[in-house]
């Protein structure tokens, strides 16, 4: 299974891991959805990626200023016995049956993390399945080289994999030479694309972290225009002040439980600012919607058995029952609503239809974004009329 831990390493050694029987690590309970079997894949990709605590017994034993030391012997220390079992016991049993992956960071570790879950996506046919369970565990913050050979000692002892973001070239070139050493499977996230960057333009890397104090304007105006957006789009949620929808960069629109919300929250870390307006059959929309520019309108349909189950799990928890009369989650109903918001989709075609069925955010967001980029920039396009 994938568990995700993220550790900030301390400049002193870690004492070694108790070998208490409290300190053994249960399985995550995987929450089950009533919906498509496509939705229920990615739930259990989701709840396989849980916390364990990573076992940290190994002691530092590099000396000061070389980090890796070609004529000292390293003797990989054993792992603690588990249970009752022999001490034969194999690493993978150890893990709870999966390899490790360890992502080591000078910064928040966001990059690396990313990239790696990026990469797993491409395994979900056996993570789903637990064909080849996978550990991995976020180290942030490492700006230190004796806080790197401690990982990197730990991972030739759990047999996992590191990879690395690490800005500064000599830290990233101990950590290469200590994994080569030690035999410990590598990828540098960061080191190469820098490289080519900087051959590119001629100019070299400054080796600093992102967040390091030499670099400048550590809250940039980008930070500030991304909160800005967070604060108008929260303000702006389910349709409320629409004589504000001219201020928006994005508007969504859809029948309730479309995923406009979720959407909106999303683009707004992304720095743009969204209002999103709800479409309630038998209920006027704003005028104001129909007097702002249209380009920046998105309407945002979904499958009606797939809105019905949404709808059912929203009643629940708000809980309605039999006592409340509501049509909120009945087929028919919910089929005419949608045809409702069809009608008012047609009616208005500069507003791109985007089926959100099946899709995940990050997925609506991208086609959001290109659309709203390529209108902006008057880029051509195919018509956009068609549903996305």
């Amino acid at each position: 299974m994938i568990c995700s831990s993220s550790l900030v390493m301390s400049s002193s050694p870690s004492p070694p891991a108790s070998s208490e029987a409290s300190d053994e690590l249960t399985q995550p309970q995987v929450r089950k959805f009533k919906t498509s079997p496509q939705l229920n894949r990615w739930s259990r990709a989701r709840s396989i990626r849980s916390g364990r605590k990573l076992d940290r017994s190994v002691e530092l034993r590099t000396k000061s200023g070389s980090p890796v030391q070609g004529e000292e012997e390293f003797e990989l220390p054993t792992s603690p016995k588990r249970g009752s079992g022999s001490g034969s016991e194999s690493e993978s049993e150890g893990n709870g049956g999966g390899k490790s992956i360890f992502m080591v960071s000078d910064g928040t570790g966001w990059t690396a993390e990313h990239a790696v879950n990026a990469a797993l996506g491409q395994f979900d046919y056996c993570l789903v399945d637990r064909v080849c369970p996978v550990n991995t565990h976020l180290f942030s913050g490492i700006d230190d080289v004796e806080q790197l050979m401690e990982i990197i000692k730990q991972a030739a002892k759990e047999g996992a994999m590191v990879v690395y973001t690490l800005a500064d070239p000599s830290m990233s070139e101990s950590a290469r030479q200590a994994c080569k050493h030690w035999g410990v499977a590598s990828t540098d996230v960061l080191g190469p694309i820098t490289e080519a960057i900087g051959g590119h333009l001629g100019v070299s890397p400054s080796g600093l972290p992102r967040w390091a104090p030499g670099r400048e304007k550590t809250l940039s105006e980008e930070y500030f225009r991304r909160i800005e957006a967070i604060e108008f789009t929260i303000k702006q949620d389910d349709g409320a002040l629409p004589r504000n929808l001219h201020l928006a960069d994005i508007i969504l629109t859809g029948v309730s439980r479309s995923g406009k919300t979720p959407l909106s929250i999303y683009l707004a870390q992304k720095g743009y600012k969204v209002a999103n307006v709800p479409i309630v059959m038998n209920v006027d929309l704003p005028k104001t919607l129909f007097e702002v520019n249209p380009e920046k309108v998105f309407a945002l349909t979904i499958n009606p058995v797939v809105l019905q189950s949404i709808r059912r799990a929203r009643a629940k928890t708000l809980s309605f029952n039999g006592e409340i009369k509501t049509n909120y989650c009945d087929m028919d109903y919910v089929k005419q609503e949608l045809e409702f918001a069809g009608k008012i989709f047609a009616q208005n075609p500069v507003w791109p239809v985007i089926e959100v069925t099946a899709k995940a955010i990050e997925e609506t967001a991208v086609i959001v974004l290109r659309l709203y980029h390529d209108r902006k920039n008057r880029c051509s396009m195919p018509r956009i009329s068609k549903r996305y």
